[in-house]
């Protein structure tokens, strides 16, 4: 787990040659009094790739319905405790003044002040906001900061950053760099990342540069959440912080940013070796200390890359020779791993030899990768060898079982790998469905179709069944000429949204349907292709054709891209889940984001389904490929005209809004996707769902539900809104989205059953009172960590 920084909190002090008066003082905030102005440098851009796959762990991917494993990409690389990632330091601060009560000429603009320092704390955004409006006539910036100045004082700090956004609408504002620099640094310290990212973001649209302090806090805000994209995010400020600012961060920075970019398993963040690259570039450059995991984990990194830079592993290793850094077995491991992916023997044996000679019990994922070298050579045999070396010392794995039977049906050693099935079965590890996909794709090269079939049942019985599995048995039915039953499966995957068609399944059944004559049938599957958008085979489509002229049909054209209904409605729903819409700065279009959790087994059923319900919206870089048919927990659509109406009702100016419309939207079909995405049931059946809107918002919401017979209360949770159904109401509100609920799902969500996944929050709300809502919340919607 990331350990965080320690910051000092910033003081508010008076200058110390004011002290003798008490009638004269003055508040010192310790900041630059001014600002650096902007300057040309070069800006280095940084993107992850959304299209990201995330590996589960055995037991993970066993409770989240998948059962299957992408290869053995699952280990994290390990720190040892004394990587360090706190730095006491405080940052320069130069002070900027603020006059006190007693300095003001005018008795009754005093009492105002005074007034207000101690009331609007104690305010709800709404009377917040109305009570500074009341108050135009008088109140100017000076009055304005000397009361966001006290409620940063108090540590009131969404109090002063409520006063703060109101002064930046007024005519009479003019940007204080100071102010915004100190409550963007409070902000961050508090790790409410969106609010110190808008100050950062309000800093730089007046053309000048942010403080180091600013750069720091909002990155360290970044790394401390576990919200999506946060992690770029906070590369991206890094990469600011020294092209844009031209700062040189401190060592606890670059260590804390390159230990977030390693802290998940190989596969899922083998993208960041560029930016662990550049951070490493900087320590350098810095002449900072180099700590031993900065090289390890940069080994790390490169050892999951897809093509090995066997230079740069060999450099980076010669460098810890050079300045008498011992090599760990974790580094070892590394070079184990880019070996085997290189197929390079000599080097994967001289590796082995050196972790047998540094420790006594090799992990687990040495042996398997030594299973993978001898196999990318030929020698099944000596795989199998080592396997049973690893079994001898212990080390037995679920991956060690994946890769053993992988390397036999790639070999064709059908009793082996057959043995092999039978003895992992028996010991009782799970998830299985990865051996079995292996072993039906051996049958099937090798025409073995009774034992593919028998494989396929004998999976239906040990597994929750997926795609893969469904696709293997189809294309093995169509190849035998057994329509009738190829029919059957193909429905029956149509049916299921767990497992559903795909482009690659239509123009399987289709090719069977053409081969037998089956031109009706063809025909059928023909026209669901058009609907879902999906690419056909040009020799099918040719041949379809043909045969379609013979009998004078003219055949369809595909229909040009538009949302259909259920789109529309899904779109909504996750709108008022959270979801955004944001504009392509080239096209001047929208694209939708779909961001699910990794962690809802929920999520895990419910991204399959919206992921084929927008298939022709995607573009093709973000298909999936469908050789491992595995899906990302985030993906966007194409940028297209369509989203803009959705970008103008509910995110208009960047600001998240309920729509006037939505007593129109708010269909039986929105609830439903409504409560798949963001709701929660509690264990007395009360429904519960989340959106994070503005309370006027909100109350438009219930009022909608209410024209409805829907009755419901509000509470609200820091940024967040919960909209309960209590009771009978919670009965009511399940008869009505029901019947559009997901039948993988139900079982998940049905009234009378609590959730199994908690939610955060949840567990300490309570409805009790006849309240719409109590607690605070912000105008502006954020995340603390």
């Amino acid at each position: 787990m990331l350990m965080s920084l320690n910051f000092l909190n910033y003081q508010i002090t008076p200058t110390q040659h004011q002290w003798s008066s008490s009638n004269r003082r003055r508040l010192l905030f310790l900041l630059p009094s001014k600002p650096y102005r902007k300057f040309s440098l070069p800006i280095l851009s940084y993107s992850s790739s959304s299209t990201d796959f995330v590996v589960h762990g055995p037991k993970e991917a066993e409770e989240n319905g998948y059962d299957f494993l992408s290869g053995i990409e699952t280990e994290s690389f390990k720190f040892d405790g004394s990587f360090e990632l706190s730095d006491l330091k405080r940052f320069n601060s130069p002070g900027v003044e603020v006059k006190e009560l007693d300095e003001l000429p005018e008795q009754w603009r005093r009492s105002k002040l005074a007034w207000l320092c101690k009331e609007l704390p104690a305010h709800r955004s709404g009377t917040f906001i109305r009570v500074l409006n009341a108050l135009k006539k008088w109140i100017r910036q000076d009055d304005c900061t000397f009361v966001a100045v006290h409620c940063m004082r108090i540590r009131e700090n969404e109090a002063a950053f409520r006063v703060y956004k109101w002064m930046m609408q007024q005519h009479w504002f003019q940007f204080d760099f100071a102010l915004a620099t100190k409550l963007a640094d409070y902000m961050g310290k508090q790790r409410k990342y969106l609010k110190c990212r808008e100050i950062f973001d309000d800093i730089v649209n007046q053309g000048l540069i942010p403080n180091e302090s600013t750069f720091h806090v909002l990155i360290i805000a970044y790394l401390s959440s576990s919200g999506t994209s946060c992690l770029e995010e906070a590369c991206s400020i890094y990469n600011r912080m020294i092209h844009l600012g031209g700062y040189k961060p401190r060592l606890s920075l670059h260590n804390s940013l390159f230990r977030a970019l390693v802290s998940k398993t190989g596969g899922t963040c083998k993208h960041h070796v560029k930016q662990a690259e550049f951070i490493f570039h900087n320590l350098t450059a810095s002449g900072l200390k180099i700590h031993n995991d900065i090289y390890g984990g940069l080994i790390w990194l490169h050892s999951y890359q897809d093509v090995i830079d066997k230079e740069r592993i060999a450099s980076l290793r010669a460098e810890m020779r050079s300045v008498g850094i011992e090599e760990p077995v974790e580094v070892l491991v590394s070079v184990l791993r880019a070996s085997s992916k290189e197929g390079d023997v000599q080097e994967a044996e001289r590796t082995w030899k050196n972790i047998i000679s540094s420790i006594n019990k090799p992990p687990s994922q040495a042996f398997v990768y030594l299973m993978e070298v001898y196999s990318k050579v030929k020698k099944p045999l000596k795989s199998l060898e080592i396997f049973r070396a690893m079994q001898e010392g212990k080390c037995s794995s679920v991956v060690g079982y994946y890769k053993i039977i992988e390397v036999l049906c790639k070999a064709s050693e059908i009793e082996l790998a057959e043995s092999l099935m039978i003895e992992f079965i028996n010991s009782g590890m799970k998830p299985l469905m990865k051996s079995f996909v292996d072993l039906m794709d051996m049958y099937a090269n090798l025409n073995l179709h009774d034992k593919l079939e028998s494989t396929f049942f004998q999976c239906l019985e040990k597994c929750r069944p997926n795609r893969t599995v469904y696709y293997i048995y189809l294309n093995s039915l169509v190849q035998t000429g057994k329509l009738d039953r190829a029919e059957e499966i193909f429905n029956q995957m149509h049916i299921d949204e767990a497992i559903g068609v795909n482009t690659k399944s239509c123009n399987t059944i289709l090719r069977g349907y053409l081969a037998c004559r089956h031109y009706t049938k063809a025909e059928k599957i023909y026209d669901l292709m058009c609907q879902k958008k999906y690419d056909i085979e040009s020799p099918l489509l040719e041949k379809l054709e043909y045969v379609m002229s013979l009998s004078q049909q003219e055949v369809k054209k595909p229909p040009r891209l538009k949302l259909s209904k259920e789109q529309r409605e899904i779109l909504i729903a996750l709108l008022l889940s959270g979801s955004r819409v944001k504009l392509d700065e080239e096209t001047k279009n929208y694209a939708f984001h779909f961001v699910f959790s990794e962690k809802s087994r929920i999520h895990s059923f419910l991204k399959i389904h919206i992921y084929n319900q927008f298939h022709e919206w995607l573009a093709s870089e973000l298909l999936v490929n469908e050789e491992d048919d595995e899906i990302p927990f985030r993906f966007s659509t194409i940028s297209h005209s369509y989203f803009k109406l959705y970008a103008d009702q509910f995110w208009p100016q960047g600001q998240p809004v309920i729509p006037k419309l939505i007593h129109r939207w708010l269909t039986p079909h929105v609830l439903a996707y409504w409560y798949m995405y963001a709701g929660y049931r509690t264990s007395s059946g009360d429904i519960l769902l989340k959106l994070r809107f503005r309370k006027e918002d909100v109350m438009r919401i219930v009022k909608t539900l209410k024209a409805k017979s829907l009755d419901c209360r509000v509470k609200s949770k820091g940024a967040v809104f919960w909209i309960g159904f209590l009771g009978t109401n919670a009965t009511k509100f399940w008869k009505l989205t029901e019947p559009f609920v997901l039948v993988d799902l139900k079982e998940f969500i049905e009234v009378g059953v609590e959730s199994s996944e908690e939610t955060l929050g949840v567990k300490n709300l309570h409805f009790q009172n006849e309240a719409d809502s109590d607690g605070n919340a912000s105008d502006y919607s954020d995340q603390s960590a």
